[in-house]
């Protein structure tokens, strides 16, 4: 019996054995089976910003090149997701303009970036974003495994995840981890290397041009709205600021409405709204004008979209010179989002005629720097003509009689036509004449010393002066006026703002001053300019005295001086030959290094042109400009 037992027990170890052995060998194989998939890190290019990549923390390989001032970078340190991820790293110094891989880690929106010189590249300012990024060189961290299931793991590479979620094929999105795997909110953990390539049946590994952008990887109906698809700042190529003026009268019906408001959707989506490019406002007009939303409203196309389709009609007459009284005397300021530096441009929208007049209020539009286009539908016919109250109102309104600046539509089913023609002008901004320059927005005064020390040869080559100075500018009656004062003991207005609307006309009655002679009272001719010839400026223009004068005034200048500085007339004061540098210095405007000039003889007042324009443009250009 006892012999059974003791063999009974030996069979029952020896089988224990066996299995012992084989769950050994089994463990083995299984292990040899699940291998972890080696991950190659992704590559992307240069103009990857990283707020088209999901990921709150990823792995990337940037290319060489990265430094290229294309790659726009904002921020320092911390920077902007509209940044280029690789330009941050080149700016950062994590990389060399050679390339290389990188970390990047999401953190929150700053109210404010600043911009920097830093390793060759220049990082621009913004104001806010909703999103920030950092940048580091540690990526050794990412690619560590747990050496468990269970463990704590570290930072996900972006290259795990971009595999597994290409073998599901499912979202551009990365999948959460489970609650197993310790996540937070500030950082992503992997899967248990193994458990997703079992649930597969294999493990897929990454594959070049797989990296999970948030546009143009998945059909646009499977995009997370959880991503931060960054907006457009704008075409910066189109920096004007627009105000669509458009026909809310009854006589224009809800189905023409509805076109007209399609039609400036369609420009909306063309022009590439943005800070940095076009800005657009409405301004709806009946009995009476409306602003619908002004510059600053809507930053962006998809926003200005969404706006217009909520526009309703009101109704009313046409009253069209309303309107664009309005639009100068209110909708382009500071308060509205006028940026100054941008050209200001009007867009007319008229269905017929307008029921009042609208000459005298668009040229105050023109003359306070604003292009007026007219878009006109379905004009009057022969037998309507009768009912038009200001004939040719187009022509009378717009910015030139050119073409450049009408748009004549035949019937409202062809405005969609329309659409790029108009885009194309109105951002073709060397072409917007009536934009306020420091060519073509001033009443400028020239006082000329005719006294007898200045002899009737020099006194030709000082008209001559005042020509070639007046051939620069842009002269008409809405832009640049010419204006001329001849002075000795006593003054005489050769002609005023008012006589002259063309160049050659200008020129002509330089030509024809004649030399006066006599005593220097300078200080006398200053207010007698500004009695005869400054009182009559436009309010909306510069007012400009060049004073040309060879020799020292026998009364005072002080007092004159001061009094047409203090009604905002900017004076140059220019002395020949026996001119007192002193008294040059007071009569010019503060500082007198920019409006005193002296030349040493007449023959070589030629010279100073250039330098009068230069210092007259770059004063106008430091100033608002509306």
């Amino acid at each position: 019996m006892g012999i059974v037992v003791l063999t009974m027990k030996a069979s029952v170890i020896e089988m224990f054995l066996v299995l012992l052995v084989t769950g050994i060998h089994s463990n083995k194989e299984m292990t040899k089976k699940i291998k972890r998939p080696k991950f190659t890190v992704p590559q992307i290019n240069c103009d990857v910003r990283a707020g088209k990549i999901i990921n709150p923390e990823f792995i990337v390989k940037c290319p060489a090149g990265c430094q290229d001032p294309r790659y726009h970078v904002y921020g320092t340190d911390v920077y902007a997701s509209y940044s280029s991820v690789c330009g941050a790293a080149v700016h950062s110094g994590v990389l060399d303009n050679s390339g290389g891989k990188i970390l990047v880690r999401k953190v929150a929106g700053q109210s404010g970036y600043k911009g920097s010189y830093s390793n060759g590249v220049q990082s621009l300012s913004l104001p806010r974003w909703r999103e920030s990024f950092v940048v580091s060189g540690e990526t050794t961290k990412a690619y560590q495994s747990p050496s468990a299931p269970g463990t704590t793991a570290q930072p996900v590479p972006l290259m795990q995840v971009l595999g597994t979620a290409a073998a599901e094929g499912t979202h551009t999105t990365l999948s959460k981890p489970p609650p197993s795997a310790g996540s937070t909110t500030s950082s992503l953990r992997p899967q248990p290397v193994g458990q997703r390539s079992q649930e597969l049946g294999e493990p897929e590994l990454w594959k070049p041009g797989s990296v999970l952008l948030d546009a143009g990887f998945v059909p646009k109906k499977e995009l997370s709205t959880q991503s931060l698809e960054p907006v457009s700042q704008g075409d910066p190529s189109c920096k004007v600021d627009l105000s669509f003026l458009i026909d809310g009268s009854a006589s224009i019906g809800k189905r023409r409405f509805r076109i007209q408001k399609q039609f400036l959707a369609d420009v909306a989506q063309a022009l590439d709204i943005g800070p940095a490019g076009p800005l657009m406002g409405v301004v709806q007009y009946g009995d009476n004008p409306v602003t619908q939303f002004n510059l600053k409203t809507h930053m962006n196309s998809r926003d200005l979209k969404t706006a217009i389709e909520k526009i309703t009609q009101r109704g009313g007459l046409s009253n069209v010179g309303r309107a664009i009284s309005f639009v100068t005397q209110k909708f382009f300021s500071k308060s509205n989002g006028n940026r100054g530096g941008a050209p200001n441009v009007a867009v007319v929208m008229v269905d017929g005629w307008p029921t009042d007049k609208v000459e005298e209020a668009s040229r105050f539009a023109r003359e306070s720097g604003i292009n007026i286009f007219f878009i006109t539908m379905e004009g009057a016919s022969e037998n309507e003509k009768q009912y038009v109250l200001e004939p040719n109102f187009a022509n009378k309104a717009v910015c030139r009689t050119n073409g450049f600046y009408s748009l004549n539509v035949q019937n409202w089913f062809s405005l969609r036509k329309t659409v790029q023609p108009l885009v194309k002008r109105v951002c073709d901004t060397d072409r917007l004449a009536c934009s306020k320059t420091c060519l073509n927005s001033a009443d400028i005064g020239f006082i000329i010393d005719g006294s007898s020390s200045v002899g009737t040869g020099n006194f030709r080559t000082v008209l001559q002066f005042v020509a070639n100075l007046s051939k620069e500018f842009e002269i008409s009656d809405t832009d640049t006026r010419i204006g001329a004062v001849q002075y000795t003991y006593e003054q005489r207005l050769e002609f005023g703002f008012h006589m002259y609307s063309t160049k050659p006309d200008v020129l002509n009655a330089i030509k024809r001053v004649g030399y006066w002679s006599g005593g220097t009272s300078t200080g006398a001719a200053i207010n007698y300019a500004l009695e005869q010839l400054f009182k009559k400026s436009k309010p909306n223009k510069r007012k400009l005295m060049i004073l040309i004068t060879d020799g020292r005034s026998y009364d005072d200048v002080r007092i004159p001086a001061m009094v047409a500085h203090h009604k905002g007339v900017i004076i140059y004061a220019i002395g020949v030959a026996w001119a007192a540098q002193d008294e040059l210095e007071v009569i010019a405007t503060h500082p007198a290094r920019d409006h005193a000039f002296f030349v040493d003889e007449f023959d070589n007042l030629y010279k100073a042109v250039p330098k009068v324009i230069q210092n007259i443009c770059t004063e106008f250009n430091s100033q608002p400009r509306n």
